[in-house]
């Protein structure tokens, strides 16, 4: 399930949704992505998700279809907040089950790389020395040619 979301999220809510009726899942991971105060040397005072509805939420299914095709998942949650956010505020949440735990945390690194490269989101910082728009560092960009030998 995929949601596009203002509102934050609850993390004990999205886990016990993740393992209901789940009874030959043996592994949950899930991924929180916080809100930082710093990011590429900037303090940052808040941040903006801004995206085009209906757009972002087919590319994030494409993510997880990709994640389903390249490994035996159970279920796959994945919530991404937009609008105006403090700092320490829940970005994102990614919960997968699997049967076996190394293919769970591979399935949620994926996701976690191919939202931060793929998904059409666009990031605005606020931070001392005014606004600016969040580019792809090198690091994300790195994280994605594992997913591509």
């Amino acid at each position: 399930m995929i949601s596009v979301q203002q509102k934050d999220f609850n993390v004990g809510d999205e886990y016990h949704a993740l393992i209901q009726d789940a009874r030959s899942e043996g592994a949950v991971v899930t991924f929180v992505g916080l809100v930082r105060d710093v990011n590429q040397g900037n303090s940052v005072k808040e941040l903006t998700l801004e995206h085009y509805p209906g757009m972002t939420e087919k590319s994030l299914k494409s993510i997880v279809q990709q994640a389903k095709q390249r490994w035996d998942l159970g279920k796959v949650r994945v919530i991404h907040r937009v609008g105006q956010l403090a700092l320490s505020d829940q970005i994102v949440f990614v919960g997968v089950t699997s049967r076996h735990r190394e293919v769970a945390f591979e399935a949620c690194q994926f996701i976690m790389d191919y939202l931060k490269n793929q998904a059409p989101f666009w990031k605005k910082e606020s931070t001392e020395q005014g606004d600016k728009w969040v580019d792809f560092n090198d690091k994300d960009q790195q994280a994605m040619l594992r997913w591509q030998e």
